[in-house]
């Protein structure tokens, strides 16, 4: 898969851990449902009030199912980040950012009213291979 990291100067630079697009040639696309804070072995929500072990949880689980299809987040080209409450920002972008170290992909953020089970994070990706 050649994935390739677009940058203009004609919008704003990015601020944080992704990247203003990614631009995948002859790729097999691989779309992850939204993952919340649940612990896969017992179901039960992880972190509640805490939303850096919530958020840790939400990677950990996007890890698991990128593992089973062959891939890693290397392969992500671009996430969504669902926040019940845009105020915790930072210290979500904190901990996805300790994922995606080197090329992020491309993101969105947005506040909702209210996620699954109560959690206060909820992360979708794409991936490509």
């Amino acid at each position: 898969m050649k994935r390739q990291v677009i940058e203009s100067t004609q919008a704003p630079q990015a601020i944080g851990p992704y990247s203003q697009a990614i631009s995948v040639e002859a790729a097999r696309l691989t779309f992850l449902s939204g993952q919340i804070p649940l612990d896969p072995a017992t179901g039960e929500m992880v972190g509640t009030g805490d939303i850096r072990a919530q958020t840790k949880q939400v990677m950990e689980n996007l890890k698991g199912v990128l593992a089973s299809a062959g891939l890693d987040f290397s392969n992500v080209v671009k996430t969504t980040i669902y926040l019940a409450d845009l105020a915790n920002f930072a210290t979500v972008n904190e901990v996805y950012g300790s994922y995606f170290t080197e090329r992020p992909p491309a993101r969105g953020t947005v506040e909702v009213a209210a996620l699954p089970k109560g959690a206060g994070v909820e992360i979708e990706c794409i991936a490509a291979s």
